[in-house]
């Protein structure tokens, strides 16, 4: 079957222009949030009325957990995507959309919108060639779970609920795939052929917040030094003592795997990897901010809060610090680093969440990893397939506690530009990647 492309980027668009932006502080039974989940699920299982035929549960705050039976069930299959997107800004024409974000603009070649790449697009895929498999009479070789998560923008516990469901009734899957990696363009200067790039771990993530409490008063008689101040000095130091660089084998094999592809001396630098690691632990931090978080836990300021008013001394200054734990290490070792370089005492640090960095799948020789790599193989023929640690964080990182291979790959490709626009203006995806992206879960599915 040759995936209709065109009739696959009507649906996409239909379930662009549902806002599925789910709301921070919104319970489970908040009107906005029924109302708006509500109508995509009306509309997949219009569009996907096989699929949704099966047992369809509700989890957590409008997520929904599809099961599939198979032919067995001793070796379960668990495949994600999330409905939620982020919210735009009221202002979105300033930020530079050339469409309306929540449009689903079809327009030379390309749909247009706000969840295309995250994680509509990815959505889409999954369950065209579900769907169209049961529609040819197709019988899953193992029990089938469709995961599809409501709020994984908000850090929300769909998932967390449809993994404690799965593990309440002894279901071990054998192989879990979530979004994460695509299949990219100019992944590395010198590559000139496509790279599937597919997620076998992630990074930790830790909320932590800094606090400095001071007197307070009137803005006319300031302190020789204020919360703000001591607090700015804090963070002055987080930002030029970065956490310490260690390259973890994930990257030496991804490293090894596509060095012979790479022309020049990089190429002969990258293939040696493994033997030259400690080089490329000091190298890869000066090459770019991206180099820099594959090789190390990173600390980045985000929110900032001091004085009510602008003569009024700050009775309490705060700063929030988003850090993604490197894999090898842990959250007691990045928030320790903090209290070593920042020593100060009248700094407190509060851990607001955190998530320790999520187990390696394994890759290699493994027949999962091989079954990726032929579904890859099978939707995009170009591409070479390599591993990687996921830099941001996913529903994946909640179901990996229960399944010891768990990968992180949406079958679209995007290239820098695209990359660049998850989250922000102009997120787009290619009408002819998706019906790649079909043709690799039909591969994948037909492969189990």
């Amino acid at each position: 079957m040759t995936p209709d492309a065109e009739a696959i980027a009507q649906r996409l668009s239909a379930l662009v222009q549902i806002p599925t932006v789910t709301p921070q502080d919104a319970g489970p039974h908040s009107p906005e949030l029924a109302d708006i989940f509500l109508r995509f699920h009306d509309t997949l299982e219009d569009f996907y009325p096989h699929v949704c035929g099966h047992e369809v549960e509700e989890i957590g705050r409008a997520g929904l957990l599809i099961t599939i039976p198979g032919a067995a069930s001793d070796r379960p299959v668990v495949l994600m995507a999330h409905q939620d997107v982020v919210p735009i800004p009221e202002d979105w024409e300033a930020e530079g959309w050339e469409h309306p974000p929540f449009a689903g603009v079809i327009h030379d070649g390309w749909v247009y919108g706000r969840g295309t790449l995250d994680d509509k697009g990815a959505l889409v895929v999954l369950l065209e060639a579900v769907e169209s498999l049961l529609a040819e009479g197709w019988t899953p070789a193992q029990d089938l779970y469709l995961m599809m998560g409501a709020d994984e923008e908000s850090y929300g516990s769909c998932v967390i609920e449809g993994t404690k469901v799965l593990e309440s009734r002894g279901i071990a899957p054998w192989l879990v795939l979530d979004e994460g990696g695509a299949v990219t363009l100019g992944a590395f200067p010198g590559l000139e052929s496509e790279a599937a790039v597919i997620g076998v771990s992630e990074k930790g993530i830790t909320s932590l917040r800094l606090v400095v409490e001071s007197g307070g008063g009137h803005a006319s008689t300031p302190p020789k030094e204020s919360a703000p101040g001591l607090l700015a000095r804090a963070l002055h130091r987080i930002e030029t003592h970065p956490h310490p660089s260690s390259m973890n084998d994930v990257s030496v094999e991804m490293f090894e795997t596509v060095g012979p592809l790479v022309t020049g001396p990089l190429g002969r630098v990258l293939a040696r990897a493994g033997a030259l690691r400690p080089l490329l632990t000091r190298l890869l931090p000066r090459v770019s901010p991206e180099m820099a978080a594959m090789v190390r836990t990173t600390a980045a300021i985000t929110m900032l809060q001091g004085s009510p008013g602008h003569n009024v001394l700050a009775t309490s200054a705060s700063a929030m610090i988003n850090m993604r734990v490197a894999v090898g290490s842990s959250v007691d070792e990045a928030v320790a680093h903090i209290r070593r370089v920042i020593k100060d005492e009248r700094v407190r640090l509060e851990i607001v969440e955190a998530y320790e960095p999520s187990p390696v799948s394994p890759s290699g020789t493994d027949e999962r990893w091989t079954l990726l790599r032929e579904s890859v193989a099978a939707s995009y023929p170009d591409a070479v397939t390599l591993p990687y640690v996921m830099l941001a964080a996913s529903d994946a990182r909640h179901v990996a506690r229960i399944a010891p291979a768990t990968y992180r790959f949406a079958p679209l490709r995007m290239d820098a530009a695209q990359r660049k626009a998850v989250h922000g203006p102009n997120e787009k995806v290619e009408v002819e990647s998706l019906g790649r992206g079909v043709a690799f879960y039909r591969a994948l599915l037909g492969g189990i």
